[in-house]
C-alpha cells in the first residue's frame, strides 16, 4: 500500500504548470546557521530491499541535489544541523460540473405564452486523486521542525523512467524554491 502512495504522490507532480507549492516555517529561527543535514532514520529495522526503493531512491537523491545546491552538505547523523524527511499522501477528490443550456427560438415568447425553445442540464462527475509530497527540515539540536515545504497536483501516468525522474526533479525543484524563507522586512 505504501508503494502505491508513494508512487502514485510522486506521479502526481508531473506538470510544471499546475504544481502546487506551499511552505511554513518557525519565523523565529535563524536559517543561515544551518549547513549539514542527515536523513531522518527509517523505522524499518530492513535497511535493505523495500517495495518503493527506486521512488525513494529519486526523490531522496532530488532533495539531496536542491541541499547541495543550497550549500547544504550531507553529514553524519551525530554533525548534521538539519534531519530531512518526506512524506507523501494521495486524496480521492471529486469534480461535478453541471451545465444548463436553452436552446432553440419562440418568436412568439410574451408573458401569455411561457418559455420557448428546451432546458436541458448535464451533469458529469469525475473522480480523480491528487498527490502530495511534504519534504520536512528538523533542528536537529531541538528535534523541532522548523521548516515544511508541500508540493501538490493531479496525479497522472509515467511510463518511463526519464519522466519519472523529470516529474520527481520538477516537483522538489518547486517546493525548495521556497527554502531557505525570505525574512520578512
Amino acid at each position: 500500500m505504501k508503494t502505491l502512495i508513494i508512487a502514485a504522490a510522486v506521479l502526481a507532480l508531473s506538470a510544471c504548470s499546475t504544481l502546487k507549492s506551499t511552505s511554513d516555517f518557525d519565523p523565529s529561527v535563524s536559517f543561515d546557521q544551518y549547513k549539514t543535514y542527515s536523513w531522518v532514520e527509517k523505522k524499518n529495522d530492513d535497511a535493505g530491499y523495500h517495495l518503493d526503493g527506486l521512488m525513494d531512491q529519486r526523490v531522496r537523491a532530488a532533495i539531496e541535489t536542491q541541499l547541495s545546491q543550497k550549500g547544504i552538505s550531507k553529514a553524519d547523523k551525530q554533525n548534521a544541523d538539519l534531519l530531512v524527511n518526506y512524506i507523501t499522501k494521495v486524496d480521492k477528490k471529486i469534480n461535478i460540473d453541471t451545465f444548463n443550456s436553452h436552446y432553440g427560438y419562440n418568436p412568439y415568447y410574451g408573458p401569455r405564452w411561457g418559455l420557448g425553445g428546451s432546458l436541458h442540464s448535464e451533469t458529469t462527475v469525475r473522480e480523480y486523486d491528487v498527490g502530495t509530497l511534504m519534504v520536512d527540515l528538523v533542528d536537529n539540536k531541538t528535534g523541532k521542525l522548523i521548516w515544511r515545504g508541500t508540493v501538490a497536483d493531479t496525479v497522472r501516468e509515467q511510463s518511463t523512467p526519464e519522466e519519472r525522474i523529470s516529474t520527481i526533479n520538477q516537483a522538489i525543484g518547486t517546493v525548495m524554491m521556497n527554502y531557505p524563507p525570505k525574512p520578512n522586512k
